[in-house]
This record gives C-alpha cells, sequence and structure tokens, in this order.
C-alpha cells in the first residue's frame, strides 16, 4: 500500500484483503454508498459488492437455537456495479470473462482519491503471454452533487491484437445480506417482487421491494460508447436481473471507453412520482462522464472546505481517510433524511447497521463543521422520542428510554441472542440494559446547541428529549435509606463484558459510576433548560409534558444524590467490582496472544467475564472523555464528593491495567484521558485508534464495514481532545494539550454563525483568525484569560 497525501494505492492483486479493500475503498454521498468490489466479481468469498441507503432497513423473522428471532438489517440493494468483459480474437472463438480473479491477471493496482472522491482500478490481461495484452482502467464515483447518481468510466487498449470486445453490463438484484459470516443462517432475503425493463437500446431499469417495510426500491443504468461502429446492444432479462452485451470492434493499440450511469431512487424520497420512473429520467437527463465527473469533483472541493484539517505527516494522512469516510456517510445530503448514525458506516452489514451510540463520538466534530448535519441527526432521535416514551411505560418507568440499537422505527432492536464464534453457541445478549444511552442522546442536544447557539432548537426538540430523559433517570433512581443516597440498579455499562454479578439469575448491574454521573449531568441539563425556557414556551411543555414544580425539584434532588461506588481510593465501574477477582492476563496472552475479546476467550472455556476485574472498553474512564477536567470535577462536587488530579489520575491507572480494548473506541478514549494524564503514554493509543481500521487490527471486522465513531472520533481528538476546546457559556474555551507527535496543525470551524474560523496550533502559541462577517466578536477563553477577536482580525495567544 502506497500512501500520498490524498491518495491510498494498492499494488497488485491479494484475495485475501479485498474484503478489507472493498470497505476501505467504498464511495458514498451521505444517501447512499457502494463498496469498492470488482464490477466484474459477484457476491462470494473473496468479493462482496453492496450498496446501501441510509435509513433502509426490513425486518426478518430467523430461528436461532430453536427460537424463533426478529432482527432488522440495513438492507443490501441491487447492485449497480456489473460490467464485464471478454476478447475475441481474430478468427477466434470468444474467450473466457475476465475479472482480477483469472489467471490471466499480470498487474492490477487500486487508487482511491480521497479529493476527487473517486476509485480507479488498473489492470492488465495476459491474451497469450506477452504479445497481446488487455489493458484496462475504470474510474468510478457516487456523486456527491446529485445523491440519486453514480458511474463508471472504463477504458479498455488492445495491445498487439485487433478483434471485438464483448461488454456485458447490467443490473443485479440476486442480492442478498451476507456480507457476515456469523450471521450466515439467518434469514437474507429482504428483497422480492423483481421486474426488469428497458428503455431504448442504451437504458435497463430494475425495481422491487422490501419484504416487510415495503420500500419500493429502482435503479436504472445507461450504458454507452462512443465507438464509430459498435452495433446495437443485445438486452438479457431475467425476473432478478437484466444484462445488456456491446460487441465493440477493436484495432491494434485502439482504446474503447464505455461509460455507465445509474440512478438509484426509493419509495422514502421525496418529491417523486414513481422511483423507477424517476430513476430512468435521471440517468437518461444525466450529463457525460466528463461533466459528471467535474460536477463531483467541485461538490466535494466545497465539502473539504467545510470540513478544514490539517495535519502533517502520516496521522495527518490517515485522519483524511477518516474524514473521507465520515463525510461519505453523514454529508449535507444526510441532513434531507430521516437517518441516524450506522455505527459500521453504509460500508457494510456488520451491527446490521443499526444506530448505536456512535454519534456520540461523531456529532461533536459535525457540530463546528456541519451543524444542520448535526441538527438532523438529532432530528432522528427526536422522531423516535414517542417510541422511547412507549418503551419506558412497558417496562413501568416515566421518561423516555431510548435502546441500545435503533433502526427504522426507535424501538429495540438488541439481538436477544449473540454467537459466540469461537464456542460456536448462542448466548443471551443483555446489552439493551445500556440505558447510558439516553444520557448520550441528551449529551448531544446540548453540545449541538452549546456550539451553534441554536437555542430554537434547544427550546423545542432538544428541551423534550432533555426533559424527558432526566424524567426516566429521575423514576429509575431508587432511594437506599442505608446509604442515604438514590441508586440505579439492573444496568450494563459501556464496557459492556460485565452484564451481571458472578452467580446471579438475573442480568444488570447496579451503580454503574458512568451511568450514575452521566444521569446527574442529564438531569442538571434538563433543570437548566426549564429554568431558561421563555415563558409561554415553559407553559406550554409543562402542561403538554403534565410536568410539574415539584417533578424538577425532585430531579435536583436526585441529582446531588445519586450514588457513586468506591474502592481502594478509585472509582468502582459498579457497585461490588471490589469483589471480583483479578485475572492472569500474563497467562492468557501467552495462551491466546490476542486477547481483546477475552469474553469470547473465556466462554469458549466454560468461565465468564462476569467473574474477574476485566473490562473490553474504557466505562469509568469514558467520563473523562465527555467532560472537561473543571466539569468532572464539579460533578464530583455536586454527587458531594472530592475528586481532584490526583484521585482521578489514581482512577485511569488503575483501569488502564484491566482493560482488553476490545472495542476499537476504547484505544480512542485512552488516548483521549491520557492526553492530560500520561502524556507520554497517549500516543501509542492514539496511533491505535488511527490505524484500527487500516490495518483492520481486530482481524476480520472491518471488511464488514468501518468503524465509524473510532474514524470520527480521531478527528474529535485533534479538533477538541489536544485543544481542549469547549463551547460554553458564550465563549471559546481553549487549554492546549498537544502531543508531541501532534504538535503543529490547523483546524478550522463554524461557530455561533461564523464560518471558517481558523485556529492554528504551533510551538505555544495559538493563532485565531475570524473571517470579516456581521456577526458579534468571539470571546476566546484561554489559561484564566479572556481574549475577544472581532470580525475580519486575528489573534495569537501564548499558552
Amino acid at each position: 500500500m502506497t500512501v500520498r497525501a490524498w491518495t491510498w494505492t494498492y499494488e497488485g492483486y491479494d484475495p485475501e484483503s479485498e474484503r478489507l479493500r472493498e470497505a476501505l475503498c467504498t464511495l458514498g454521498n451521505g444517501y447512499f454508498a457502494t463498496r469498492g468490489a470488482a464490477s466484474e466479481t459477484d457476491a462470494g468469498p473473496t468479493h462482496y459488492p453492496g450498496t446501501y441507503a441510509a435509513g433502509c432497513y426490513n425486518r426478518l423473522t430467523s430461528t436461532v437455537a430453536g427460537r424463533q428471532t426478529e432482527n432488522e438489517d440495513m438492507v443490501n440493494l441491487p447492485n449497480w456495479l456489473p460490467l464485464r468483459y471478454r476478447v475475441r480474437l481474430e478468427g477466434a472463438t470468444p474467450g473466457p470473462w475476465l475479472s482480477p480473479d483469472s489467471t490471466q491477471l499480470t498487474e492490477h493496482r487500486l487508487t482511491l482519491d480521497l479529493r476527487h472522491g473517486t476509485l480507479t482500478r488498473r489492470s492488465t490481461y495476459s491474451l497469450d503471454g506477452d504479445v497481446r495484452r488487455l489493458g484496462v482502467e475504470q474510474c468510478r464515483l457516487v456523486h456527491m452533487g446529485d445523491p440519486h447518481l453514480a458511474a463508471q468510466r472504463t477504458s479498455f487498449t488492445a495491445v498487439g491484437w485487433a478483434g471485438e470486445l464483448d461488454v456485458q453490463s447490467g443490473l443485479d438484484g440476486d442480492v442478498r445480506n451476507t456480507g457476515v459470516e456469523r450471521y450466515h443462517g439467518l434469514a437474507s432475503q429482504h428483497l422480492t417482487h423483481w421486474l426488469t425493463g428497458r428503455e431504448g437500446n442504451d437504458t435497463v431499469w430494475l425495481r422491487c421491494r422490501t419484504v416487510n417495510s415495503d420500500i419500493r426500491i429502482a435503479l436504472a443504468a445507461y450504458t454507452r460508447t462512443a465507438h464509430r461502429r459498435t452495433g446495437a446492444a443485445r438486452t438479457r432479462p431475467a425476473t432478478r436481473r437484466i444484462f445488456q452485451t456491446l460487441t465493440i470492434p477493436v484495432d491494434m493499440g485502439e482504446t474503447v471507453v464505455v461509460d455507465k450511469t445509474a440512478a438509484l431512487y426509493t419509495s422514502r424520497d421525496q418529491a417523486i412520482d414513481s422511483p423507477r420512473l424517476t430513476a430512468v429520467r435521471a440517468v437518461r437527463d444525466a450529463p457525460d462522464f466528463p461533466r459528471l465527473l467535474a460536477s463531483h469533483q467541485s461538490a466535494w472541493e466545497h465539502l473539504w472546505r467545510g470540513a478544514e484539517l490539517q495535519v502533517p505527516g502520516e496521522a495527518g494522512r490517515t485522519l483524511r481517510l477518516h474524514l473521507f469516510h465520515v463525510l461519505q456517510t453523514l454529508s449535507p445530503h444526510t441532513a434531507e433524511l430521516d437517518a441516524g448514525v450506522p455505527a459500521r458506516g453504509l460500508h457494510g452489514e456488520a451491527y446490521r447497521g443499526h444506530v448505536f451510540w456512535d454519534e456520540l463520538f461523531v456529532l461533536p466534530y459535525l457540530d463546528l463543521h456541519f451543524p444542520e448535519v448535526s441538527r438532523a441527526l438529532l432530528d432522528y432521535r427526536h422522531r423516535r422520542l414517542p417510541a422511547a416514551c412507549r418503551a419506558a411505560r412497558e417496562a413501568g418507568l416515566a421518561g423516555a428510554m431510548y435502546p441500545w440499537q435503533s433502526g427504522s422505527d426507535g424501538r429495540e432492536e438488541t439481538p436477544e441472542l449473540h454467537l459466540n464464534p469461537r464456542s460456536g453457541r448462542w448466548l443471551p445478549d443483555h446489552s439493551r440494559l445500556q440505558r447510558h444511552i439516553g444520557s448520550a442522546v441528551a449529551y448531544n442536544v446540548w453540545r449541538y446547541c452549546q456550539a451553534s447557539a441554536d437555542t430554537d432548537y434547544l427550546h423545542t426538540k432538544g428541551a423534550e428529549i432533555l426533559v424527558q430523559v432526566a424524567r426516566f433517570w429521575a423514576d429509575s433512581a431508587v432511594w437506599d435509606p442505608s446509604l442515604t443516597q438514590y441508586r440505579i440498579r439492573g444496568v450494563v455499562g459501556p464496557d459492556e463484558y460485565h452484564d451481571g454479578y458472578p452467580g446471579a439469575t438475573t442480568p444488570g448491574l447496579d451503580d454503574n459510576a458512568y451511568t450514575n454521573v452521566t444521569a446527574a449531568w442529564v438531569l442538571m441539563r434538563a433543570l437548566d433548560v426549564c429554568r431558561t425556557l421563555p415563558g409561554s414556551r415553559r407553559e406550554e411543555l409543562f402542561e403538554r409534558l403534565g410536568l410539574s414544580d415539584d417533578e424538577t425539584e425532585r430531579w435536583a434532588d436526585i441529582a446531588h444524590r445519586l450514588h457513586v461506588p468506591y474502592h481502594h481510593g478509585v472509582v468502582s465501574q459498579f457497585a461490588g467490582y471490589e469483589d471480583l477477582s483479578e485475572l492472569d492476563w500474563e497467562k492468557y496472552r501467552k495462551r491466546y496472544g490476542d486477547i481483546r475479546r477475552l469474553d469470547r476467550i473465556l466462554e469458549e472455556e466454560g468461565d465468564t467475564v462476569n467473574r474477574y476485574r476485566v473490562s473490553k472498553q474504557a466505562d469509568v474512564l469514558m467520563l473523562g472523555y465527555l467532560f472537561s477536567p473543571r466539569e468532572l470535577a464539579a460533578l464530583f462536587r455536586q454527587l458531594g464528593h472530592r475528586f481532584d488530579d490526583d484521585m482521578w489520575r489514581t482512577t485511569v491507572d488503575y483501569y488502564l491495567q484491566r482493560t482488553s480494548h476490545g472495542s476499537t473506541l476504547s484505544a480512542l478514549v485512552h488516548a483521549w484521558v491520557l492526553a492530560r494524564v500520561h502524556r507520554d503514554e497517549a500516543w501509542r493509543y492514539a496511533e491505535e485508534a488511527l490505524t484500527g481500521d487500516v490495518t483492520d487490527i481486530q482481524g476480520g471486522t472491518t471488511a464488514e464495514g468501518v468503524h465509524l465513531g473510532a474514524m470520527a472520533g480521531t478527528l474529535d481528538f485533534v479538533q477538541r481532545g489536544l485543544t481542549g476546546l469547549e463551547t460554553r457559556d458564550n465563549a471559546l474555551w481553549l487549554d492546549p494539550s498537544p502531543l508531541p507527535q501532534l504538535s503543529t496543525f490547523r483546524i478550522g470551524i463554524r461557530y455561533r454563525g461564523h464560518r471558517d474560523v481558523d485556529l492554528r496550533f504551533r510551538a505555544q502559541r495559538v493563532r485565531i483568525a475570524v473571517p470579516d462577517s456581521g456577526e458579534e466578536p468571539i470571546r476566546v477563553m484561554l489559561e484564566g484569560r479572556e481574549t475577544t477577536v472581532a470580525p475580519g482580525t486575528t489573534s495569537w495567544l501564548n499558552m
């Protein structure tokens, strides 16, 4: 692999790495994305073409371990890529259809161009030794300007021969969701009612619908060549797929070009009549490939300007790849959709395309660059607030209980069983008890409004979310007279390894520190909103939700008296954590090598992680990711605890030794926390977070979809983690903590109406440039000093 400032190049063809490359070479535009599979190949062990539209889900029932279980998946849509070819030498019968898997392949190169959003594949095939060869170059795009269009130009060069070239182009609806091995055996046929057809000699179409969600899907493809002697295309329709074959005469040394433009529409789209008619019209009206490419590149150029992040060296190149994939999943087009943040992007089928808490790591970056996208992602949660309130009622609680895994309508999508691929056993999945997801939603609402000054959102939809999540926490808290404190019982924390006490017959843990502290924070922010609402709005909200002053007074009491357990001078992950056994880490490392997934290893041995002081990922330390040192100390004081730097450092050291980093988010959080506690150790974790997907550090997971939260989190690690940037109290707060490996960088942000505020960090100095506008000056707080930077001016501040 060769990496330059804006390109990632893979030399040679490696079947073992092909699925990983397909995921990392995915192209998308926020509306839909297509994996970087070769257009000549079908789904199989080596390749997995996949196209996914944001928010397009379907539900199927499977039999798992003798039980009927229902799962909702992000649907693998019909494949628009197919384009294969074969050579007819003069006087000979047609040769085989060629592909990267052909024995005739002699050269192969794959280049992802981040600046222009294109994927270029160059291959050479030997037809009979070194004399006669076919050179193939294909450039692909998924249009960032028009979110429904995609295209690919394929150029064929005849080296040392003349004859004919058969080119077969089409649409394939015979696809399933089979991209994740551990899901094999589950129901995977999400499409039905296929119909295919053609318009004229150069356009084919395919329509179908999802089995249960009844989303109508249509693809159209327009294939053309400018070759002067090409005959009419032969069309071969079938029930689930349709192909056209062009036969093109080729002279020796000649290059012929075939362009294919595709359009994707669904019944979820606005302002269309029929998805099929609209798709056909779109490809027939689309500009030719050079003009499509130019407008696509222009759209990307505008996008890059709004996402300013300049970091030198290898880290900067990797960060640019991460930013590229974040923008392909969550672009300005996403602001027009009803879609959340799929944990694995639009890049594969792991986690079934569900929405977890990853927006907690994604929105802080978007807030300061594309706030309209952040607002749309919060709207996804607000539209599902009624479902969250219904879930709380069914659990006998007030307020809103957001699901750990969300999909189309906001119900809980977490499977009841999960497979341990090591043991082959299906086990109960209790991760739905991660009720802290509600705090994550509330946190994102508050941070977005602080960064954007969107008081309209805070006083309407944001207030409703904050109030209902606060109600849930208040009703979940139970008074313990022996402790004279409130407790929250029966939950699972971010760690995920611990879902119950050893030997217990019911799942869940008591007083998870992360859960309780964030619940206290939510209760106080809900109180802040209720106090600052305009009178008429406050009256309307209180009346509609049946909220009283007595209820909010109880919130304040709980927010100051929630129990946070301690042991041996550190914050306990949960009540009773100190009673667990220590694990012999060295023994397991020697026996297994990679022990990131200790839960699977121990279960295979007939043991359980519930018995040990081990964590899959940061749990208590997540508090240091969400809150600045000042905020965290204030929160613990609010809860009646002394909390200073020494106690936090001791807590960090304690859990650092007991975490296996089984999640890609873990290294990110540890890098963030260690940058302020043990700066010399932070880079090791930062580097792991940066390279996690590029090197597929977890061994096969990236091929099933990138880890979007970790990718966005690395961007925010530079943007906020190393700068201490906060947006609160009508000011930009800075508390830089640069690492030697990341000490010089530049970011551009949008802040409270100001576009392209330029921040440059170097040599213990910060440069802040505010573009000229009619907005108010920006208040900047750095090390207790306040500076005002007016529009059209620049200030240098010493750290």
